[in-house]
């Protein structure tokens, strides 16, 4: 959520960071603005998406080679031209862009009200940047010295950009708890949220640290942290491809990563699975493969689809490796009192490597003494920096607000620790590793041969586009792809949706239906099939619309359900990364007859940086 981008070097600024939020657009947001220092120090802001704030420049000049720009996400104040960023000072001498919540704004407020400021939003924002012009022209010292003395007085989660029209060429830039990457040009920097506004002048970055403060002026780089000691930046080389981050001549970048998924699910297992053989080579895994081993319980935590990405490694890892797994919301474990020993290991799941929950979970769980393992897919993310070991899942960029290669990426990662555990135990044979070996080899192909699925998943869509509600039914190991199917459908078309374990329908759900109820029941062929079958007859007798999804040359539930789309046959625990294909589909396909803005759905952000 938010985005932020800067820029200081020989260019015009202005175009550079608009094209730099246009970049950031799949964060979600609500309002943007530009200032830009030539000079003056100039804040232009609207409401509404970066076309509207282009439209807005169109008659002003914006002539400048330094500026930033934001697109916010509403925290605090409702999204309006007023709330949004930047902010200026009081005397309009310092202006600033944030992503976070300053928890301690109210009291710094009250504080600043009594020293003169004068305050014109709602948002927290607006205090930090008072504060820091109070601080300096009570202490008389520089703008890098009062950002660095405000950052002790701050309480909260921060990404800042501080400019002032009484340093022309200088650019400040702090970080707590909120991602922050500075790119190095030949003279010219480059400042952003993530490396999606930079690559295309520099791949050389470096990723800015909690507690450090980084300050930009004379063709030269510094940071600092907290404490005034000096640091020594880790130049790092993105791999990021511009084309990646590009629809590539699909309609959404949602519908491009869908079918992206053979190729993310292949360079997920890249190097990490000899075909045919028994040799795993997993180095985050290695590197703690005794501790893993030994572990009395795995705790995993995650939000949102990550989450659904963690109850398919439950069922893995307690199969193939027979250690008791909990999967915990990570906003839920965050705030109780859990138990947590140094026998156990707690696996931290994260798209983009800065969720906030799951960041403070897994600090929570550091603190105790169990070893972290993170799986996320974001080089030289938070999550990927605070733990012991982990895995990158390599799906590339996603920038549709709704994961969908993502939780495919995570789950054959999962799957790939879940066999290395498992092997390294004991409790999965030669034999059987070697079947899931050729299995998950061709698990890309079977995607494919899920998406040609997608223009008859486009019939069933015009059918059901103006339902208001759908159920979502599984088990085992499809449980877990029935509420991530659910939270697709939600997310996307904004109808109501629930997933539950099919065998739970009797205890509640199964009320709900009636001749205008779609349920969509994942039956392929595993351990429950007959018992799924029977849960879809009790549907089919109260005159539920039943769309199932089944394994290729079923014969049964064809005779019994509405609208059937067959899927290839795998083995059981690895079917959803086959089944999840088709309700990944089916909610484009609803959400465009829709009208909705498929890829930044309305309310919603691509990485929650804040609680």
């Amino acid at each position: 959520m938010c985005g932020i981008v800067a820029y200081l070097g020989h260019r015009e600024a202005c175009p550079i960071i608009l094209k730099g939020l246009h970049r950031l657009e799949y964060r979600g947001y609500d309002s943007a603005g530009v200032a830009l220092l030539n000079g003056t120090l100039s804040v232009y802001k609207k409401k509404g998406k970066v076309a509207e704030l282009e439209n807005f420049l169109a008659t002003k000049d914006t002539h400048a080679t330094v500026g930033m720009g934001h697109t916010r996400w509403a925290t605090h104040g409702e999204p309006n031209d007023v709330n949004a960023h930047p902010h200026y000072s009081s005397s309009e001498r310092i202006a600033i862009i944030h992503n976070g919540i300053i928890e301690n704004y109210a009291a710094l407020k009250t504080h600043l009200e009594q020293q003169g400021h004068v305050f014109h939003s709602d948002t927290d924002t607006e205090v930090f940047v008072n504060l820091i012009e109070e601080i300096q022209t009570q202490n008389h010292c520089t703008l890098e010295e009062a950002v660095r003395l405000a950052l002790h007085e701050v309480i909260g989660a921060y990404a800042i950009v501080v400019l002032s029209k009484d340093a022309p060429d200088q650019l400040i830039a702090a970080r707590k708890g909120s991602p922050l990457v500075i790119g190095i040009g030949e003279g010219e920097f480059f400042v952003a949220s993530d490396a999606t506004p930079i690559i295309e002048y520099t791949n050389e970055v470096v990723y800015v640290n909690d507690y450090e403060l980084v300050v930009i002026k004379d063709g030269q780089m510094a940071i600092r942290s907290r404490e005034d000691v000096v640091q020594t930046p880790y130049i790092q080389r993105l791999e990021l491809e511009l084309d990646s981050i590009e629809k590539g001549g699909y309609e959404h970048f949602m519908l491009k990563e869908i079918f992206e998924q053979p190729r993310s699910i292949l360079d997920s297992m890249r190097g990490r699975l000899e075909l045919g053989g028994s040799h795993l080579n997993m180095a985050g895994f290695r590197a703690y493969e005794q501790k893993f081993v030994n572990a009395q319980r795995i705790i995993i935590v995650a939000c949102g689809t990550s989450w659904h990405a963690g109850l398919v490694a439950e069922y893995l890892i307690e199969d193939l490796a027979r250690i008791p797994v909990e999967v915990e919301y990570a906003s839920e474990f965050r705030y109780r009192n859990p138990v947590i020993s140094e026998r156990d290991i707690v696996i931290a799941i994260s798209q983009s490597g800065e969720t906030a929950d799951t960041l403070a979970a897994l600090e929570l769980a550091k603190s105790k003494g169990a070893t972290i393992f993170g799986i996320c897919n974001v080089v030289g993310s938070s999550i990927a920096r605070a733990t012991d070991a982990g895995a990158y899942t390599h799906a590339g960029p996603e920038i549709g607000v709704a994961s969908t290669k993502a939780f495919t990426a995570q789950v054959t990662v999962l799957t790939l620790l879940a066999m290395c555990i498992g092997q390294r135990k004991g409790t999965l044979s030669d034999t059987r590793l070697r079947e899931l070996t050729t299995e998950l080899h061709n698990i890309p192909t079977k995607v494919e041969k899920a998406l040609k699925l997608d223009t008859e998943i486009q019939e069933i869509a015009e059918t059901f586009k103006d339902v208001p509600n759908f159920l979502y039914l599984g088990r085992g190991y499809n449980f877990p792809v029935a509420l991530e199917g659910a939270l697709k459908l939600k997310e996307i078309s904004y109808i109501h949706a629930e997933g539950y374990p099919a065998a739970e329908m009797k205890h509640g759900p199964i009320a709900l239906i009636d001749e205008n109820m779609p349920v969509v029941v994942i039956a392929t062929k595993d351990s429950s099939y007959e018992k799924v079958v029977s849960n879809i007859q009790e549907v089919k007798a109260r005159k539920g619309r039943i769309i199932a999804v089944v394994t290729e040359g079923d014969t049964t539930i064809p005779a019994m359900a509405e609208f059937v789309i067959e899927v290839p046959a795998t083995s059981e625990v690895l079917m959803p990364l086959v089944s999840v294909i088709p309700l990944q589909l089916l909610s484009y396909h609803i959400a465009v007859l829709r009208g909705c803005n498929v890829d930044q759905p309305r309310n919603l952000a691509k990485s929650v940086t804040v609680e």
